[in-house]
């Protein structure tokens, strides 16, 4: 395949993601627009979702990162790299956290939780865990200009960063300690 044929694919690929991710959004606005009574539960869903997407991106892409550190710049390896990094970024991870932002405020609005100490704790959590995501958003645009300092040993301990920030937010919001 040559460079141009993968430029192409990659186009249409993110095309595609974009319709899916505007439909889905057009979607939601119809439920909240016009929603059934029991709206929580189906609003409780797309957050999961959506979290469960935006985990995924972030514990892949330093993963990639990993990778990414030991392949010798301008080469083919590196090139494809950058392609995976950026897609995922832009076509999970970025309207994953969006979608987890707002379904998530709004849950606990509906819900009455603004006052509950176990959601504090939580969305310092989440706050986080977004700084984490501009992190590596950062990242993404340093690899993609040949930047990147760190070591593929950083990013295997960036790596384990949000795994832990879920592990706290997923006991608070199960458990509800305090």
């Amino acid at each position: 395949m040559t460079d141009s044929q993968v430029s192409e694919s990659g186009k249409r690929a993110m095309k595609r993601a974009a319709i899916a991710i505007v439909i889905f959004l057009a979607l939601t606005a119809l439920l909240f627009a016009f929603g059934p009574d029991d709206l929580y539960p189906w609003a409780k869903a797309i957050h999961v979702i959506a979290i469960i997407s935006w985990m995924a991106g972030m514990l892949y892409l330093p993963r990639l990162f990993v990778y990414h550190a030991d392949a010798e710049k301008g080469s083919l390896q590196s090139e494809t790299f950058k392609v995976m990094e950026q897609r995922l970024l832009r076509g999970i991870i970025n309207p994953a956290m969006t979608l987890s932002w707002v379904f998530g405020l709004w849950l606990a609005w509906k819900g009455g939780w603004f006052s509950a100490g176990w959601l504090h704790a939580k969305l310092a959590a989440v706050i986080l865990m977004s700084a984490v995501h501009g992190y590596l958003s950062g990242a993404v645009r340093k690899f993609a200009e040949d930047r990147n300092e760190k070591p593929a040993r950083h990013w295997r301990i960036v790596n384990e960063i949000p795994t832990l920030l879920m592990i706290a937010i997923v006991i608070l919001v199960i458990v509800k300690p305090f």
